[in-house]
């Protein structure tokens, strides 16, 4: 894929472009890039789709700042209004995993001209997320020790790796490992956790934002052990222009590499429908 680099205010966003029609633009999570959306974006694109992948801050080939306030989702608002802006063509279509379905959450809700439509896997709206009680903070655990600088990093590290490896669950979890170690990216990911998901959010009133004017789609997996399904179900409280639910059965978090050929049917269907 062609790459192209998005600059804001000293950051540098890489982007990968290919192909030609309408534009959707995917974002990935933690603790992933871009490539985590290549299979998906590839059957995008050959249903006559051009697909825009991004490594946001922090993560992949983009720019790795070390100030924690610079990951503040303000900021990672702006990157995704700029690579939008430089190379979304008007309006796209948003898909976001993870992280990547916080952000795009987000966007779609403060910048709504810039969205068609939204599809979210894994991670429900703000408010619902942060709505959905004691099961969900159980399953939030381990973002307390994300917060903490070097605390979450020894934990991620220690045994080899064992987190990662027996309880995150990741498909591709060697290349993940060999990636967060490459150029600093172990902190730069968990700045995300450290600028948007402090302790106190475990006993402070949930975040309230603009009501999502586009038509939303949210997908998630009975198999997810971070993310509870009433926080993605609810999301239709904040959904002005409709929310499409979509449960799959016996996948996990990582669905979109479990099944990529069954997540892009899903947006793809979602974003040809009326």
């Amino acid at each position: 894929m062609p790459t192209h680099i998005v600059e804001r205010d000293g950051v540098q966003l890489c982007v990968r472009v290919e192909g030609e029609g309408p534009t959707i633009l995917f974002l990935h999570g933690w603790p992933d890039t871009g490539i985590v959306w290549n299979d998906v974006a590839a059957l995008c694109q050959r249903a006559g789709y051009r697909v825009l992948l991004a490594d946001l801050r922090g993560c992949g080939m983009s720019s790795k700042p070390d100030a924690t306030e610079a990951y503040a989702m303000a900021q990672l608002v702006g990157d995704v209004a700029a690579i939008i802006d430089q190379l979304g063509e008007g309006p796209v279509l948003l898909v976001g995993h993870d992280w990547g379905a916080n952000l795009a959450w987000a966007t779609t809700a403060f910048l709504p001209a810039l969205v068609q439509k939204v599809a979210v896997l894994s991670v429900g709206h703000p408010t619902s997320f942060r709505s959905a009680g004691l099961s969900q903070q159980i399953k939030s655990w381990y973002t307390l020790l994300f917060w903490h600088e070097g605390l979450g990093e020894r934990f991620l590290r220690r045994n080899d790796y064992q987190a990662m490896r027996e309880w995150l669950g990741h498909p591709n979890v060697d290349a993940v490992i060999a990636e967060l170690e490459r150029d600093g990216q172990m902190s730069a990911h968990l700045r995300w956790y450290r600028a948007n998901l402090p302790p106190e959010a475990f006993v402070s009133d949930p975040p309230i934002l603009p009501p999502i004017q586009v038509p939303a789609l949210g997908v998630w997996s009975t198999g997810d052990v971070a993310l509870s399904e009433e926080q993605m179900k609810n999301s239709a409280q904040y959904c002005d222009a409709g929310f499409t639910y979509r449960r799959l059965e016996a996948f996990g978090h990582w669905v979109l590499l479990e099944a990529p050929g069954l997540v892009a049917e899903i947006i793809l269907e979602f974003f040809q429908s009326p």
